[in-house]
């Protein structure tokens, strides 16, 4: 078990020398990765307190490297949000490059426009050296940003289009895409082989019925609204900004897609090797239950590292295919 956790301040670079334990949460559906570092309570006394907090200080850059005898992976890149000291413990907690746009952009009205004008006027307004990659191309009559971070953008546009959105913070990448398209990679996952745990069920798409509604209401306050699905499943009512209705059915179909299949839902424990992230595509082999068998659509992982080993849990999102 090995780690390297490097910290960049104001030019210099700190590394961490010693570690409690460390836990990284990335998932497709947050806006945000996040990383908690905790310290040993045994080297917490005043004056290492204060070596850290004179080295780290909120906006120092972060890498975390893990991994098994000096073979290491970068699973974390982002930003120093916090660092807290409760009951003899430390903590540096870390966010990735939403840390940055969490500044404000100009207010400005928008029409008509699309997902990605309006993701590239808060890069702009923020950090230009950022680059938008967005194939999700729902429109817009109209769209408002009145004293709004880069963050409320962002999530008012996740929150109504059900869109994936998250940073590649190494390569300064906004990612904005419809569920489960984007692809990172692919993984192979064993029941008898390397899934320490699972939590997995298997479920039928008829046991999972939702009925959608979006509500859009356009630029003279009418409200138009589709419904899809399964009449009297679980309803679930999106309301949007002004947009067609093929826009609108993009939307409904988005947040329908994840019960539209008969397969896992749930987490798993494994190892850090192999590697998965969120975007990969797991196979799921199981040689007991030839028919669950089948390839899935990852959505989180979180990655955990301490006295105990590494693991990582892993939440599927879709089915992709029979395997």
């Amino acid at each position: 078990m090995d780690f390297d956790i490097t910290f960049l301040t104001n030019g210099i670079e700190h590394k961490l020398l010693t570690l409690a334990e460390c836990e990284i949460v990335s998932s497709v559906d947050n806006l945000a990765d996040t990383a908690t570092i905790v310290l040993p309570e045994a080297v917490l006394n005043e004056v290492v307190l204060n070596d850290v907090q004179s080295k780290i200080g909120r906006g120092s850059e972060v890498v975390i490297k893990l991994g098994y005898d000096n073979n290491l992976e970068t699973e974390f890149t982002g930003y120093v949000d916090n660092i807290t000291t409760n009951d003899s413990t430390l903590k540096i907690i870390c966010i990735d490059a939403l840390f940055l746009f969490r500044a404000a952009v100009p207010n400005i009205e928008l029409k008509p426009t699309g997902i990605k004008s309006i993701a590239q006027y808060v890069v702009n307004n923020i950090d230009s050296s950022f680059t938008v990659n967005c194939d999700y191309d729902i429109s817009y009559e109209k769209f408002t940003i009145y004293q709004a971070t880069g963050y409320d953008v962002l999530k008012k546009i996740q929150e109504e289009t059900k869109a994936n959105i998250f940073f590649d913070t190494a390569n300064k990448v906004l990612h904005i895409h419809p569920p489960y398209v984007e692809k990172g990679g692919d993984v192979k996952f064993s029941m008898h082989h390397n899934i320490e745990q699972s939590s997995l069920e298997y479920k039928r798409a008829i046991d999972k019925r939702v009925e959608v509604t979006v509500e859009s209401t356009d630029l003279n306050g009418n409200v138009t609204s589709i419904t899809t699905g399964t009449t009297g499943g679980d309803k679930v009512t999106i309301k949007v900004g002004p947009m067609s209705k093929a826009d609108m059915q993009k939307v409904a179909d988005a947040a329908l897609v994840k019960n539209s299949f008969d397969g896992y839902e749930g987490t798993f424990d494994s190892w850090l090797i192999p590697v998965v992230r969120p975007t990969y595509t797991a196979e799921i082999i199981d040689l007991d239950y030839d028919f669950k068998n089948g390839k899935y659509y990852v959505v989180a992982v979180t990655t955990s590292f301490n006295d105990s080993g590494g693991k990582r849990t892993t939440t599927l999102g879709i089915k992709l295919s029979n395997g």
